[in-house]
């Protein structure tokens, strides 16, 4: 039996910035069974539990918009901030991922063409330098947090490499990725100041990227910014504005979501009941370990559409323009698709998920984030191959949701 929104909405406190910040799957465990769509007043979303819902959703276009997909803050910005944070991009061009069809299409078949297998395999062996020369880094320590260590600047540079970012401006990229979290996923009242600060960080951003792709478009190099001015697909290529709005999501996507991954993959493994031996023997295949890890605990664990008209959503009838958060960390954990969903177990099942999203939207990078999240892992498990976690271990992620990010994970060889 159907059921009418209003008769729901006051809703479920869910919370993953708080009190779910660390374990979100068993409050949603214990609501979805009996409510898999239910109202979240702390995120002003209805909120989307099971997996054949989300992928409904995902593939309907025409009645659920991409455009205001990116969290927003929950309390409202000094005007000359959200000034700033509204027009950092500097143009009327909108990154891919919140771009609805038509438009959509010409921008996705152009990103698509740098990161085909082909050119996923190419650029195999840079990734492979990248990992090696880090992890022989880190290893000088005997105890170290390999997130800051190794996760972070290895997805970082892996992206930067790819895009043809020089490495001076890597710290730079960093930081303001980090700015536009602050202000994205701000939860409460702030420094003024402080916002101020990380507004400006991202006009920055913006200039930057803008006369990065200025300047490929003047002299291209072997560089995906470069592919995107000159060798498009078909003979379709991008605009240096078009470009550039592109640039700072593929930094902050391409590298966030899998330092973050990469963090899950290792801690569940290592405090498994085999650990980090059955890596190294291979009785866990490295493809079998990143897709159970990626099931387990989506990198990204949701992500927001608005209906355009009025739908059904599971049995829910939601309102043209209801918020809807789409929760792909629990599509994991579906118990109508997956036989022991709070189990982390590599290669006993088929790890179905939702990380890389669904239909249009599929993250175009996902070739290469496997490709990235493996090299990983085997030059790891070469180097370093008497791996544990470092004793008193109990991870936290910080309130960055709909990221899954690991505060530190210390490790010891």
């Amino acid at each position: 039996m159907s059921t009418d929104s209003g008769q729901l909405r006051e809703g479920r406190p869910f919370d993953p910035y708080g009190a779910h910040r660390d374990d979100p799957y068993s409050f949603l465990a214990g609501v979805g069974d009996a409510e898999p769509v239910f109202y979240a007043p702390l995120l002003g979303a209805w909120c989307v539990t099971r997996r054949e819902d989300m992928v409904a959703v995902l593939r309907d276009d025409r009645s659920f918009s991409a455009r205001d997909h990116n969290p927003r803050p929950a309390v409202a910005l000094p005007e000359d901030v959200s000034r700033m944070f509204r027009t950092w991009r500097g143009s009327d061009a909108v990154a891919v991922g919140s771009l609805d069809p038509p438009e959509h299409a010409r921008i996705r078949d152009v990103l698509n063409a740098g990161f085909t297998p082909a050119r996923v395999r190419a650029f195999e062996p840079a990734i492979r330098g990248i990992a090696t020369d880090l992890v022989e880094r880190a290893a000088v320590a005997e105890e170290f947090d390999v997130i800051s260590a190794f996760a972070v600047p290895y997805a970082l540079e892996v992206i930067c490499r790819r895009l043809g970012v020089p490495d001076e401006y890597l710290d730079r990229c960093r930081t303001w990725s980090e700015q536009r979290i602050e202000l994205m996923m701000l939860q409460r009242d702030a420094d003024p100041d402080r916002l101020r600060e990380n507004a400006r960080g991202l006009m920055d951003f913006g200039e930057f990227a803008r006369s990065i792709a200025r300047e490929r478009l003047a002299s291209p190099r072997d560089d995906l910014i470069s592919e995107l001015l000159h060798d498009g697909k078909a003979g379709q290529t991008l605009t240096a504005d078009e470009v550039s709005v592109q640039i700072p999501t593929l930094i902050f996507a391409g590298h966030m979501t899998c330092a973050e991954a990469l963090g899950t993959i290792l801690y569940q493994q290592l405090r498994s009941p085999g650990g980090w031996a059955e890596v190294v023997d291979g009785k866990i295949d490295t493809r079998d370990l990143v897709e159970e890890g990626l099931r387990f605990d989506s990198p990204l664990a949701g992500m927001y559409r608005t209906a355009t008209r009025d739908v059904v959503v599971g049995d829910v009838h939601l309102a043209e323009g209801s918020r809807l958060l789409l929760l792909y960390g629990a599509a994991g954990r579906d118990s109508r698709a997956h036989a022991c969903p709070a189990a982390f177990s590599p290669g006993s099942r088929s790890a179905t998920h939702l990380a890389f999203g669904h239909g249009i939207h599929f993250c175009l990078g996902a070739g290469f984030a496997r490709a990235e999240l493996e090299i990983a892992v085997q030059a790891i498990a070469a180097r370093l191959p008497g791996l544990t976690l470092a004793p008193g271990q109990r991870p936290h992620h910080r309130p960055v949701f709909p990221l899954r990010a690991l505060t530190e994970l210390r490790v010891r060889h």
